[in-house]
């Protein structure tokens, strides 16, 4: 078999090993991995079943038992069963399976931003920012959303 042969036989195996959860990552829960990146552990409730992160892309996928709904403030916000992003230093971004309730309607969540003492959330061509220690302690999630304060 030539070199080149053994080479592209080895390329799915590679790109599969770069997709595995790394050991700490396995062994540890997401709201322990966020602060490496400088993202409050309280941005994701507190019913993750499993999740997956890509060290080398930051890649991520966070499976929650059920979806719910978590209120901040005065800022409701629903998490589907899946949410997927990619993890920078101090940034999420390419977010789904976020939705904030603005006004009377419901907005995709497309990405976070850790500003000063701030976390800029980007919904649509709006940026809400809400104070950090918001997010400091895990939030827990609320099952149905018309037992949250009116909005």
């Amino acid at each position: 078999m030539s070199i080149s042969s053994k080479l592209l036989y080895s390329i799915p195996l590679i790109s599969s090993l770069l997709c595995i959860p790394s050991a700490a990552a396995s062994a540890s829960d997401i709201h322990d991995i966020l602060p490496e990146y400088n993202i409050p552990k309280g941005i994701l409730p507190n019913v993750p079943n499993s999740y997956s992160l890509s060290k080398s892309d930051g890649r991520f996928t966070v499976q929650l038992d059920h979806p719910c709904y978590v209120k901040f403030d005065d800022q409701l916000v629903y998490y589907s069963p899946v949410i997927k992003g990619r993890l920078s230093y101090g940034k999420v971004s390419h977010v789904s399976g976020i939705q904030a309730r603005m006004f009377f309607i419901w907005v995709s969540v497309s990405g976070m931003d850790i500003q000063n003492d701030m976390v800029a959330f980007h919904v649509g061509a709006f940026t809400q920012k809400l104070p950090a220690h918001q997010f400091h302690t895990i939030p827990s999630c609320i099952n149905n959303p018309s037992s949250a304060a009116s909005f």
